[in-house]
């Protein structure tokens, strides 16, 4: 960990103490490992943490003994102390949390399981402590990213578009659906990231009426168009790219669609500004798709954002029931991908990635639209 990264993960863990004394909790166990990544830098495959109200304490395994160690000297993190564990990691917890003592602490409750939180409960009784369910404390500060963040998110994005302009050329007649995947994937790794963000989706003919469609042993004939939706894990962070291809001259009503959901991307990029609201993004791609009468075919929403996880806050999407529709600010990083999907004819979708800056957005993704 170098010098700038450690003073960014000290102020996000003074930015989450704050929220911590708004919710009513003297500490929070982090379980979630991208919310443990963000504010420690570990990025293990298992591990915790608690977060005090002075003094953060990482949980590891033996199996990572020697890279927390690693990450907690250079510089010295001071406020993190490390706990390596050689029982069950919530034996550790409780035992940390028996030795603090806080009244109330809070836990994630979308990630922990309520079999895990009624026995940390019961082993804390004794201490007097009570948990408390908390909601998106951590997920709120990684919805807006600090400049380490951003500027990993560019290079990601920079290095996804450079190998997305070669691996269209991926999708030829004669080839299957699940070849021309397999060739993304090896390009996304190439291109320097650590593993692709998803399952890459190549979708042909009738199967890009098909949102989400896997790969598959379908051959790419000509006249099909073909949705290739991938995204690429760089630093941790991830990135993710939409283009739909035609192999051949487009029939008129696939063009028609290609048309609709051109516009509507560019309307949604257009609407992209500090203080819009996620729904109103989300308007301004759907209303152009039911002016083309395509609002049925665009059944998802506009984006998602991008950090950690590949979907995370904000959702660029219709006025939420139980999620709140907070408007966008500087640091902000979503997507925008509208699409339509016609059964008998095909489906489209356009999808970049774009930053929110004072007046407007930055698309970090730079790849033609060829449709």
């Amino acid at each position: 960990m170098n010098v700038a990264s450690f003073m960014i993960h000290d102020v996000r863990r003074s930015r989450v103490r704050d929220d911590m004394r708004a919710a009513g909790v003297e500490a929070l166990v982090v379980t979630h490992l991208p919310n443990l990544r963000y504010l420690t830098g570990f990025s293990g495959t298992a591990g915790a943490a608690i977060l005090g109200a002075e003094r953060c304490v990482l949980i590891v395994d033996f199996r990572y003994a020697a890279a927390a160690r690693e990450l907690l000297a250079s510089p010295p993190a001071d406020g993190v102390d490390l706990e390596i564990v050689d029982r069950g990691f919530d034996e550790a917890i409780v035992e940390v949390l028996q030795r603090t003592r806080p009244p109330r602490i809070g836990i994630e409750a979308a990630s922990m399981p309520v079999s895990r939180f009624n026995r940390l409960s019961a082993a804390l009784a004794s201490a007097s402590s009570t948990l408390v369910p908390t909601e998106g404390l951590i997920e709120a500060r990684r919805a807006v990213k600090d400049a380490v963040e951003v500027a990993t998110l560019r290079e990601a994005a920079r290095r996804l578009s450079g190998m997305a302009r070669g691996a269209l050329a991926f999708a030829r007649e004669g080839r299957t659906e699940r070849a021309v995947a397999a060739d993304i994937d090896g390009a996304i790794r190439a291109a320097g990231f650590e593993r692709p963000a998803f399952e890459t989706i190549v979708a042909s003919g009738p199967n890009s009426a098909r949102p989400h469609a896997r790969p598959g042993d379908r051959t790419l004939q000509s006249g099909d168009g073909v949705v290739l939706d991938f995204g690429g894990v760089y630093d941790g962070y991830c990135v993710d790219l939409t283009r739909t291809v035609h192999l051949g001259v487009p029939a008129p009503a696939f063009r028609r669609i290609a048309v609709a959901v051109r516009e509507a991307h560019g309307a949604a990029i257009a609407a992209v500004r500090p203080g819009a609201r996620p729904s109103q993004i989300d308007a301004a791609a759907r209303e152009v798709l039911v002016r083309h009468g395509l609002g049925d075919a665009f059944g998802h929403g506009t984006g998602h954002g991008l950090g950690l996880e590949v979907h995370e806050d904000p959702r660029i999407a219709k006025l939420p029931g139980a999620r709140p529709d907070t408007p966008v600010v500087p640091g902000m990083v979503f997507t925008i991908e509208p699409g339509a999907y016609v059964d008998g004819i095909g489906g489209v979708r356009i999808e970049d990635d774009v930053l929110v800056v004072d007046g407007g957005c930055e698309i970090l993704t730079d790849v033609p639209i060829e449709l």
